[in-house]
């Protein structure tokens, strides 16, 4: 039979997103560091999402207008923030979000910021089981086999929760306790609040513990619940960019074994691969070694990625071929076209069906119809190209006066000579050539040859 995992009381989670993160010796707040190619924060609220919340708030202070902006992409207008002047610790950090959810009459789930690998499975579970201990307040705990450095989880001699003490204020006999907590929980709104107020910077640091609580709340006669999760991995904090690489290469070889086991994807050398977890792969594609695949990528089925290329944000059909060394960025690529080597695509291009783009060729805000090719060593920016065109040696789109840019429009089954400089804006009509170095500055009309500096119509093909 299905359990009810849904709160009686609406959810609202409280995200700790205030603190700079001096260890990781960075200018940038922490949680906006990147890992596969998104910041901690997202990872977090991402999860969060799934709850189906009422609220995500997320509570900012160091860099708090870019912390907002990342949270805001990633859960749209269920993100709100409030602001935490002075980092005086996690109590302080919570009691920021007095005025929003003191009286609120809900469930707080409080998350940190810089603990990404978190799933909303877990969360789910360690809310059911909040609900059915019906306890005020919920620690979600793990064991650890070297504890030092997190706050420990002390039980008295019937194994029942007694109180959080962190590493610089236990005992010697509480620092062997391997049982941390993970800085997750669950609360009743209403007794976390009035528990915050008898909190004191009774510590070391002079700081307000949030740990301090459920000791307080147990104290004055309401249950405190321990919920013990059984994967240390999910609960771990990025402090240091060392343990962000860490995670990095845990997230990658996690996509890729998944891409390899359900996707049928074929990695020549997984190790030297970087996949993004968002990005999606089909069948009987294979990917060379040293290939980067990034961000909410798409790649069809049958496809064949070269080594050296990087693929950010874009999306190719079925049977392409991506020569070594090309990027493809905010693009689309559809079926049965090659690109590469060494080839630049950009700024939502697009290549029709059969359309080849070849060596040291660079396409930005582009479309490439059917059956096009762009061969060699040419650049062709704001432009639409016909179909099966044939873009000579060296051809460059002159895009750019010094103050707009502007388009370029080349009709289908036209030829362009090699070295041909279309001063855009400019039209090249159907069935046309342009001869090797012409310098085009005015529109060419359909079935002619036009040669020269500047070029002029030099006959009439066909009709």
């Amino acid at each position: 039979m299905a359990t009810n995992t849904k709160s009686p009381k609406p959810l609202n989670v409280l995200v700790m997103a205030a603190g700079l993160g001096t260890r990781m010796k960075s200018g940038r707040a922490k949680v906006l560091h990147e890992l596969g190619g998104a910041p901690l924060i997202a990872h977090v609220v991402r999860a969060a999402q799934t709850l189906d919340p009422r609220s995500i708030i997320v509570i900012v202070g160091h860099q708090a207008e870019e912390v907002e902006r990342a949270v805001l992409d990633e859960v749209g207008e269920l993100g709100s923030f409030v602001m935490q002047a002075k980092q005086r610790g996690t109590g302080d950090a919570v009691e920021s979000a007095r005025s929003v959810l003191a009286n609120s009459e809900s469930l707080v789930l409080v998350l940190s910021g810089d603990v990404p690998m978190i799933r909303a499975e877990t969360l789910r579970k360690f809310i059911e089981h909040h609900n059915n201990a019906r306890a005020a307040c919920s620690i979600l705990s793990v064991r650890l086999e070297n504890p030092t450095g997190y706050g420990r989880i002390v039980r008295d001699e019937n194994g029942t929760f007694r109180k959080i003490v962190e590493q610089r204020d236990a005992t010697d006999e509480e620092r062997q306790v391997k049982e941390i907590n993970s800085g997750i929980y669950c609360f009743e709104a209403k007794e976390l609040y009035e528990a915050l107020l008898k909190v004191e910077p009774k510590n070391e640091q002079g700081e307000y513990y949030l740990t301090d609580v459920p000791e307080i709340i147990l104290a004055g006669g309401e249950a405190v619940s321990v919920y013990l999760h059984n994967d240390a991995r999910e609960v771990y904090g990025v402090n240091t960019r060392a343990e962000l690489a860490e995670f990095e290469n845990l997230v990658r070889r996690s996509a890729i074994r998944k891409l390899m086991l359900e996707g049928g994807v074929t990695f020549i050398d997984p190790s030297h691969s970087y996949i993004s977890f968002e990005a999606r792969i089909g069948r009987d594609s294979i990917i060379y070694p040293n290939v980067t695949i990034e961000g909410k990528s798409v790649i069809g089925e049958g496809c064949v990625i070269r080594s050296g290329a990087r693929i950010t944000n874009s999306r190719l059909g079925d049977e392409v071929v991506v020569k070594d060394y090309s990027i493809i960025v905010d693009s689309q690529i559809e079926s049965k076209c090659a690109v590469g080597p060494f080839a630049h695509l950009r700024m939502n291009t697009t290549l029709e069906e059969k359309a080849t783009v070849g060596n040291f060729v660079e396409v930005k805000k582009s479309r490439l119809k059917r059956g096009t090719k762009a061969m060699h060593l040419t650049y062709l920016g704001d432009a639409t190209i016909g179909e099966r065109t044939n873009i000579g040696a060296g051809t460059v789109t002159c895009n750019y006066d010094g103050v707009n840019k502007h388009e370029t429009i080349i009709e289908d089954d036209v030829k362009v000579g090699s070295d041909t400089m279309l001063v855009a804006p400019v039209r090249v009509g159907a069935r046309s050539m342009t001869g090797a170095g012409s310098v085009v500055t005015k529109d060419v009309p359909p079935d002619s040859l036009v040669a020269g500096v500047p070029a002029e119509v030099k006959k009439k093909i066909r009709g």
